[in-house]
């Protein structure tokens, strides 16, 4: 039988070619996709991650767990979002986590919010 033929190897099927229809160079050549970074792709990367933010970072929620404790939040709810006049086409824009399943407005998020919208529309 000549080209193809299926041959099982302890449990393992795989397709060899007879031995005088490949050349030496063709039975060594595996091309196979770079799946790890070079030392360019490893530099662009830093110096993305070093750069400043242009303003200042976006404020992280924080919600009331009891008695003078505070712990932090996944995103702002949007009824903190909607108090501070903010919709979410902004709040995407300007990178802040909004968290849908969140109910309720925490004061101190509400003004963090609105401090950080007016700073971010002055230009620095």
């Amino acid at each position: 039988m000549r080209g193809y033929g299926v041959v099982n190897l302890i449990g393992r099927a795989c397709i060899k070619r007879d031995e005088e229809n490949i050349s030496a160079g063709e039975r060594f050549t595996v091309k196979r996709r770079m799946t790890t970074w070079h030392k360019r792709d490893w530099e662009r990367f830093y110096e993305l991650a070093r750069r400043p933010w242009r303003h200042r970072r976006p404020p992280r929620p924080v919600y009331s767990t009891g008695l003078n404790r505070v712990l932090p939040a996944q995103g702002f709810s949007l009824s903190e979002l909607d108090d501070a006049g903010v919709d979410l086409d902004l709040a995407e824009r300007l990178g802040l986590p909004v968290d849908a399943g969140r109910i309720g407005a925490y004061g101190p998020n509400v003004t963090v919010l609105r401090d950080f919208i007016r700073s971010s529309r002055q230009p620095l």
